[in-house]
């Protein structure tokens, strides 16, 4: 007579749930090392600019007010860019959710819960992330130039402001993205200090040729 065996198939939870947060540590880290990103955006391009007006006028009511109009140029700008990309990507999610619900209902597979739905990007959300992180790294230089009345002072403590922020920047970037880290701050500090010297020069000539 023939022994049939039979296995019984125990799903390892575990392993699931291993995955679900992964899954979540990853979308986290993504969403953390975006707001880096978007605040060093905001570092760069305002005291870039602070410095290069800065270069031609030695007015610091000029170079604060020009820093404070980057910043909400900027983060406007940051906020829409960021909602009409994600609001396209969206709508490719939300697309490609509809093609499987319609073959899993052909199929006669089960229909898409909520939440796989939950797992779709919010453009609001990350809108307004984009925007605070960006008018959290030009807050910077603004408030690092806001006090201080002398011309030299004042760009010196600019630039040092600047930097200290950069390093920190790239030092968290290099964390989450598992990177080396003096690579990491040496190329975000360089960046920086070429957009800043560029910006400067530039503006110099200006001055210098009367224009």
């Amino acid at each position: 007579m023939a022994i049939t065996e039979t296995k019984l198939n125990i799903p390892n939870t575990r392993n699931e749930e291993a995955n679900i947060e992964d899954i979540n540590y990853s979308q986290r880290a993504q969403w953390l090392r975006a707001a880096v990103l978007g605040a060093n955006d905001g570092l760069v391009s305002t005291a870039s600019l602070m410095i290069g007006i800065g270069a031609v006028k030695d007015d610091a009511r000029a170079m604060v007010l020009s820093g404070f109009a980057a910043l909400v140029a900027g983060a406007c700008s940051m906020a829409i860019g960021e909602f009409v990309s994600v609001y396209s990507q969206l709508d490719i999610e939300v697309a490609q959710l509809k093609r499987e619900q319609r073959i899993n209902e052909k199929e006669g597979g089960k229909v898409l819960d909520a939440t796989t739905q939950e797992g779709l990007p919010n453009p609001a959300q990350a809108a307004i992330a984009s925007a605070l992180a960006f008018s959290m790294g030009a807050a910077i230089p603004l408030l690092a130039a806001g006090f201080i009345r002398g011309y030299k002072v004042r760009l010196m403590v600019v630039s040092i402001a600047a930097s200290l922020a950069l390093a920190v920047f790239g030092w968290i970037g290099a964390v989450l993205g598992r990177a080396p880290l003096v690579k990491s701050v040496l190329r975000v500090l360089l960046g920086g200090w070429v957009a800043m010297a560029v910006t400067f020069g530039i503006m110099k000539l200006f001055r210098s040729s009367g224009l």
